[in-house]
């Protein structure tokens, strides 16, 4: 199951730079305004509040259509329950979580009301010290919460590839429990549970979920979301 972290690093040769490290390029073959811009969405209205997804190639649904991407598929979801809520895949292939502290305030500008966040495991790929990874996940959320006080976050947690050691891995996996236990988060403990190392749902190249893999991550991810839109996504609800 843990091998199917892997996707997430596909594609990209972003710098590893923590907070207040040099950008660096992110290569993802995207122009810088492509990068930043949240990817579609249903229409904007005006009666609607909107759920953000901040996150890499697993968020933004690498080789599938938008539509087949799990946080479109929640907006289907979010559709059929009657929720006054749209959402915006801001989703970035391989994208390490400097890279999405580095543009979290440019989507700060953006109108949004909850943020699922999925960061992290380019970081663990490349072997950046878990100290670090926390420090910037700490930090994306500081600055989402100072943009937006009513704001909140949902945290997806990831765990780490076995060849990284047990000491790594031990490390690593430790942050996403602290961080949402720190900042009061609703936590999705692993978004890959029932995804990660299987092949029957995963693309031809094993490690990018296929569609009907991007439907198990949306119901793993509706299942702590959901209480978060019928509370009217206000104030912190709590890990």
């Amino acid at each position: 199951m843990l091998l199917a972290a892997t996707m997430i690093g596909c594609g990209s040769t972003e710098s590893n730079q923590p907070a207040g490290g040099d950008a660096g390029s992110d290569s993802v073959g995207l122009a810088e305004e492509s990068r930043h811009a949240p990817a579609e969405s249903a229409p904007e209205t005006a009666d609607k509040r909107t759920v953000l997804f901040v996150g890499t190639s697993l968020t933004a649904g690498l080789g599938l259509p938008q539509s087949q991407s799990f946080p479109l598929l929640i907006e289907r979801r979010i559709e059929e329950a009657g929720l006054p809520f749209r959402v915006v895949n801001a989703g970035v292939s391989g994208e390490t979580s400097a890279g999405a502290l580095r543009r979290i305030d440019w989507l700060t500008r953006q109108p949004f009301d909850v943020v699922v966040l999925e960061t992290g495991a380019n970081d663990m790929l490349r072997g950046i010290e878990p100290q670090a990874t926390e420090r910037n996940i700490q930090e994306i959320i500081d600055r989402l919460r100072r943009a937006k006080p009513d704001v909140v976050i949902v945290l997806a947690g990831m765990l780490a590839l076995p060849n990284m050691g047990e000491a790594y891995a031990r490390e690593f996996e430790a942050i996403y429990p602290r961080l949402a236990e720190r900042n009061g988060l609703p936590f999705v403990p692993f978004l890959l549970e029932g995804v990660g190392g299987e092949r029957s749902l995963n693309q031809e190249d094993g490690i990018h979920p296929n569609a009907e893999g991007h439907r198990i991550i949306a119901e793993t991810v509706w299942r702590v979301l959901e209480p978060v839109l019928v509370a009217g996504g206000q104030g912190e609800t709590g890990a």
